[in-house]
């Protein structure tokens, strides 16, 4: 899915209400090169915004530029308790795809961000699913109606 980067990054500081916003920490893996192959794993605390089913980051509260944004489209959010206490991971269908392992500051900070990143995927399918069965009634209207000449 396309993005244009400039309404987006619009998009992210516009006035439109957030559905969900808040401080989480990002998981960021550096992979280094000695021969041993392990990663240290440190995290970043970044502001999280969630618009529809956009989900960006900033640098700080009231940076005006996103770092970076993960759509949501044909995600799973689930817990991670491995990684650390209140840790959950957003993860794609896609094999190539990286998962984002995410830390909340507590409990409630932690089911409502699921919560609501959850959702935001699965309305984000149901607009398409939607727009599809409108596309294939359409196809089928016009289907019938050369039959019928």
């Amino acid at each position: 899915m396309k993005l244009n980067e400039r309404s987006v990054a619009h998009y992210a500081t516009c006035d439109s209400p957030a559905d969900h916003a808040g401080f989480l920490r990002k998981l960021v893996e550096r992979h280094h090169h000695h021969a041993h192959h392990h990663h240290a794993t440190s995290y970043q605390r970044r502001w999280f915004v969630l618009k529809g089913n956009l989900l960006f980051y900033f640098e700080e509260r009231e940076s005006r530029e996103p770092v970076g944004l993960v759509v949501l489209e044909g995600c799973t959010v689930e817990l991670c308790e491995a990684a650390e206490e209140f840790a959950f991971a957003i993860r794609f269908d896609d094999a190539g795809a990286r998962a984002y392992v995410l830390v909340a500051d507590g409990q409630a900070a932690m089911e409502a961000w699921v919560k609501a990143l959850s959702r935001a995927s699965f309305d984000y399918m149901r607009l398409v699913v939607r727009e599809l069965e409108k596309q294939l009634e359409e196809a089928c209207k016009s289907l019938a109606a050369c039959r019928k000449s």
